[in-house]
């Protein structure tokens, strides 16, 4: 048995829905939660640069939660440094969110998959690769249709929980058109935020095109690993978690942070005061 955390990255709000996911399944684990505020957005950057901002983070987390599972709940940091943080802490499982391609293309019957994400993220060969792996259900080649969507994820962070439910369709319905101009049935949506307006999307893209995401599967990962070697990862039964919603950056957390942490029962701390 082993009590120690499970540890979620992303640069802001994105990785939450994973998070409370896995709690809900699993309330007996210790969580805690790092928000990269300092860092928001993580699409636009150099990859270098990027993997750099992770590395330190990673290290600083490790030190200060030492987790017995690292999850990098957002894309754009787990098809960029997913790797390197394999290769720097050797003795840390990570489980990385990455676009939903191969359900996609089992799922597509165009051959036509699009994926929305941020620009680092599309660009990335690693998606590429992973459509370039996968025929789909009639064992044909698939195309993949990438679209950066920046706005989107600066919606999300910063305006989602005062918007109205029309500007949230629309933000949709933007990107929805364009691939359905592309013949695209199914859609990835493959950046964590994108998880807040899954009922917007599902709504905009019915009935001709599927909407998927990681979400199911970035659970099932973890708990695959903590059920490995008879369960040797898992927290003890009657253990009571405490779980840590920690933020980079100097400013004080806003009304918002306070009432997320509150929610989801989280404690907050500002990782810059460690």
């Amino acid at each position: 048995m082993n009590n120690r955390p499970i540890l979620f990255i992303d640069s802001g709000i994105g990785g939450l829905p994973y998070c409370r996911d896995f709690m809900q399944k699993n309330p007996q684990e210790e969580v805690c939660y790092l928000a990269d505020r300092q860092n928001f957005p993580y699409g636009p950057r150099d990859k270098d640069e990027l993997v750099s901002i992770i590395l330190s983070l990673t290290e600083k987390m490790i030190k200060t939660t030492d987790p017995k599972i690292i999850v990098l709940a957002c894309n754009t940091a787990a098809v960029s440094a997913l790797t390197p943080l394999r290769e720097r802490f050797p003795g840390i499982p990570f489980v990385g969110t990455v676009p939903a391609i191969k359900p996609a293309a089992s799922a597509t019957k165009t051959g036509k998959i699009g994926v929305l994400g941020s620009a680092r993220t599309i660009e990335d060969p690693y998606s590429q690769n992973l459509a370039e792996d996968c025929e789909n259900s009639d064992g044909a080649q698939n195309e993949l249709i990438g679209v950066a969507a920046p706005d989107m994820v600066e919606f999300v962070e910063k305006h989602y929980d005062t918007a109205e439910k029309k500007e949230k369709s629309n933000i949709v319905k933007k990107y929805i058109d364009i691939f359905r101009s592309k013949n695209a049935d199914t859609i990835v949506l493959a950046c964590t935020h994108f998880l807040y307006l899954t009922d917007e999307f599902k709504e905009e893209s019915a009935p001709d095109i599927k909407v998927l995401d990681s979400l199911e599967g970035v659970t099932k990962r973890i708990e695959f690993l903590l059920d490995e070697n008879d369960g040797e990862l898992r927290a003890e039964i009657d253990f009571e978690p405490v779980p840590w919603l920690f933020l980079t950056g100097e400013e004080p957390a806003d009304l918002s942070w306070h009432n997320r942490s509150s929610e989801m029962g989280f404690a907050l701390c500002l990782l810059d005061t460690i």
